[in-house]
């Protein structure tokens, strides 16, 4: 028998279960391999759900091998046996019951959404800006380690040079070093509608958001988190919301 393939383009949407169900019975092969079909769908798009991705689109493809199929006359229950990469997972179809069977199909997904890319060629160690990114659609291969908004990258830089167009991901970027131990900080505190802001040391070089030990002006050791070039606060405040220099 010849290899069949069931094709079908969904428009976007966004559904919480990531395994799916056959509600009626008795359940014919063609039947089966649609609820295999619905049940991928249903995970890829609970994927990029979690990824933070707005409007993905997802074509699915489920592939029919040479084993016959036959109907159960009962609920069968879609399961995903290894649906880490889009691009190739295995599902099994599986009819309960004494005479029941189990049935694995390989599913394979396009899986696409608005994604951070850069705007431009920019240079390894250069602080990203507003400029230097955009959204822009594009297929992905993995839904792990995709940013979904640019404001999420603002501020950090490229571990090599970021070509123009290139999809970005949290591995190829770096939060830079914003202070460096034997700087002067400024130590500002805010609590309410009041700020104390008292002269320091850095004793720790840090990237924006992390603790650092901080020596003030009366000599005392404090633990300190990096807002900002040359500024810090106390790491027992509630973090404040700051945008990058």
């Amino acid at each position: 028998m010849r290899n069949k393939t069931i094709v079908t383009r969904f428009a976007p949407m966004l559904l919480n279960g990531i395994l799916m169900v056959a509600a009626a019975a008795p359940v014919g092969p063609e039947q089966m391999l649609l609820h295999v079909q619905q049940a991928a769908r249903s995970h890829v798009l609970a994927q990029a759900a979690s990824a933070g991705l707005a409007e993905p689109q997802a074509e699915v493809t489920v592939l029919r091998g040479s084993r016959p199929l036959a109907a159960c006359g009962r609920a069968v229950t879609v399961e995903a046996v290894d649906a880490r990469m889009p691009a190739r997972m295995r599902f099994a179809a599986v009819c309960p019951g004494a005479d029941g069977w189990r049935y694995e199909f390989v599913v394979r997904a396009q899986v696409s959404a608005p994604v951070v890319v850069s705007a431009t060629e920019v240079p390894a160690g250069k602080v990203l800006t507003d400029e230097d990114v955009l959204l822009e659609r594009h297929e992905l291969s993995s839904l792990t380690d995709v940013v979904a908004t640019p404001r999420a990258v603002l501020g950090m830089s490229g571990k090599r040079t970021l070509r123009a167009g290139e999809v970005l991901r949290m591995a190829l970027l770096a939060a830079p070093t914003v202070v460096k131990r034997g700087d002067a900080v400024t130590i500002v505190a805010r609590r309410d509608q009041i700020e104390v802001s008292m002269a320091g040391e850095a004793l720790d070089s840090g990237a924006r958001g992390a603790l650092v030990r901080v020596r003030n002006a009366n000599g005392t050791v404090l633990r300190a988190r990096v807002t900002g070039a040359g500024t810090v606060e106390p790491a027992d405040l509630p973090a404040t919301s700051q945008s990058p220099d």
